[in-house]
């Protein structure tokens, strides 16, 4: 696939890398000579430098033939011109990320489609979204529904006090034909593993599992933490993701908004009328703690700052604050702020990613969810009529090692796949897959 991204931010630079390894012919757009040079360097991509609003820096982009154009710079209005200009120039899909959230609204959306833009994204809106989910299962580090909740992606880490540590896949499972929940991976240290019946599992493990609905609570049960009620939460930031937060959640609950900038601070009190807004530096443990930090059920970081995010994040904890998540947009610090023990990790990069990716696919996806936790991907595929998934049970198939189907939704009915069972067409399926598996499974449901 033919792909033209103009922007090569933070956001722009890392679809870069992550679509240049799935073989796309990649190009990118930036004014910046600088940055483009850099992500010449580290991955396959044509750089073309100039304004993604002209026509002729879009010629010399060949956005003609461009199969998906995404236009990801910071300037909202721009993204919105130059995916107007891409789709009337050939391009055949031009996405454009927006901050905007009324663009977002559904007669505003049709006007946008109507212009030619094929789909609008919002990062900060979809990351302030994960939060508010999260804070209503707190006993999970990542919470994905899919098929509207039919099946759910359940991430948590294995306390001393789970049931299932020191134990094997087969131990834990007694009926193997009827399982209303499937372990999909166990993320160790920098290692992810797709699990077979010896496989033990350990205290400190992030485990991956597939449920059904009516099985939820069972699967926290096994995490070995009980679920909280959230009544008081203090955001620090008022950043994109915190304004959204806490607009939905202040008339459910109570909501402190800690925010450095004086000015800023003020202009947020005029927008968000029943959340408490503080102007203090959140660095500052006195003065943390003289706002009731410790009294908090809930403590969210997203500052412009990943530095600044861990580090509040890992005081709230310390200070004994049941659910703590943190903003964490450089990619290397993930896995050390989990480490550290922050319980949930949210990255705009990665989605944006998931947001993205389904549109680079040749299989019909409906749904892909970039993992934060772990290098893997799950994706929701619609199987098509004698598609090769629909022509065997699952145990014939020969699917790839690297990857494991998790569940099934048909029709209302959702259902954990095993061996025996077999796949009908458009069947939702629910695939769990690290990267190498990505190029090969589409494949089986095309």
């Amino acid at each position: 696939m033919k792909i033209v991204i103009s922007g090569v931010g933070e956001v722009g630079s890392h679809l870069a890398k992550m679509l240049s390894s799935e073989y796309h012919d990649i190009t990118i757009i930036d004014n910046d000579p600088k940055r483009l040079e850099e992500i010449a360097n580290m991955a396959d991509v044509i750089a073309v430098e100039g304004d993604c609003t002209t026509f002729a820096v879009l010629k010399k982009a060949a956005v003609r033939k461009a199969d998906l154009f995404i236009a990801v710079r910071p300037e909202e209005s721009t993204n919105i011109i130059s995916a107007v200009l891409a789709k009337q120039l050939g391009a055949k899909k031009a996405i454009a990320r927006i901050d905007n959230n009324e663009y977002l609204e559904p007669n505003n959306k049709e006007m946008f489609i109507n212009m030619g833009i094929d789909y609008l994204f919002y990062p900060e809106k979809a990351a302030a979204r994960e939060v508010i989910n999260l804070l209503g299962h707190t006993s999970t580090n990542e919470y994905v529904d899919f098929s509207g909740g039919k099946l759910s992606l359940v991430v948590f880490k294995l306390d001393i006090t789970s049931p299932l540590v020191n134990k094997s896949l087969l131990e834990i499972t007694e009926d193997r034909e009827n399982l209303p929940y499937r372990t999909v991976a166990i993320s160790r240290g920098n290692e992810t593993i797709i699990p077979r019946g010896n496989d033990v599992f350990k205290e400190g493990d992030n485990i991956y599992v597939i449920s059904n609905q009516d099985a939820i609570k069972d699967v926290m049960d096994l995490s070995g933490k009980k679920n909280i009620d959230i009544n008081n939460v203090m955001i620090l930031g008022g950043s994109r993701i915190g304004i959204q937060i806490a607009s939905v959640l202040q008339n459910e609950v109570n909501i402190k908004l800690v925010e450095y900038n004086p000015e800023k601070a003020y202009r947020l009190t005029e927008m968000l009328d029943d959340t408490l807004i503080i102007s203090e530096d959140g660095r500052n443990t006195d003065a943390m703690l003289e706002e009731g930090l410790n009294n908090m059920d809930a403590f969210v970081a997203v500052t412009g700052r990943s530095e600044t995010n861990i580090l509040t994040a890992l005081l709230a904890k310390t200070m004994g604050v049941k659910k703590v998540i943190a903003e964490v947009e450089n990619l290397n610090y993930i896995n050390l702020a989990e480490s550290m023990g922050i319980d949930t990790i949210i990255n705009k990069k990665l989605i944006t990613a998931s947001n993205i990716f389904r549109f680079t696919m040749n299989t019909d996806v409906q749904a892909i969810k970039c993992l934060t936790g772990c290098d893997a991907e799950v994706l929701e595929f619609i199987a098509k009529p004698n598609s090769p998934a629909t022509k065997q049970k699952i145990r014939e198939l020969d699917f790839p090692s690297d990857a494991i189907i998790g569940g099934i939704v048909r029709g209302d009915k959702a259902f954990i796949a095993v061996g025996n069972t077999e796949i009908n067409a458009y069947d939702r399926v629910v695939v769990f897959a690290l990267p190498s598996a990505i190029s090969k499974i589409g494949k089986y449901f095309n």
